[in-house]
């Protein structure tokens, strides 16, 4: 599936929602269903600057797909990061380091996440494109 169509189903899911708390919890609950970063990968050199909370990123291809993994110690960035996951892992460098993220403002997000939330996320993005440029450069 493409980046913009997975946007396009993550937009339509949140048009379910009237209001921002349901939408709230609706992130707690894909939180939830993200997988644990296994204990060895939680580490310094895994840690993105510039979060609140702790979020711990890695990232490998497999073929020419650049996959990610991540975790965080808060919950509403888990469901964050599992949003950004499902837009841009198994997705090729190329793809990801040229995609437009529309989603995020699609659903609300930068109406209302706190200004230190919405720098995290902004960082998340930035280490997930800083990886596809790497993966490319790599594979020149």
């Amino acid at each position: 599936m493409t980046i913009n169509a997975i946007q396009d189903e993550i937009i339509e899911e949140f048009e379910l929602f009237d209001n921002w708390t349901d939408k709230y919890a609706y992130i707690v609950e894909i939180g939830k269903k993200l997988p644990d970063l296994a204990e060895e990968h939680k580490t310094e050199e895994n840690i993105i600057k510039g979060c609140q909370s702790k979020v711990w990123m890695t990232a490998r291809m497999e073929g020419d797909q650049a996959v990610f993994d991540a975790d965080s110690d808060a919950i509403i960035v888990k469901g964050l990061i599992s949003l950004l996951l499902r837009v841009l892992s198994n997705q090729t460098p190329e793809e990801i380091a040229k995609t437009d993220l529309y989603f995020m403002e699609k659903i609300g997000l930068a109406q209302h996440l706190s200004m230190t939330r919405s720098n995290g996320l902004a960082a998340m993005v930035k280490q997930i494109k800083l990886y596809a440029v790497a993966f490319q450069a790599m594979n020149a």
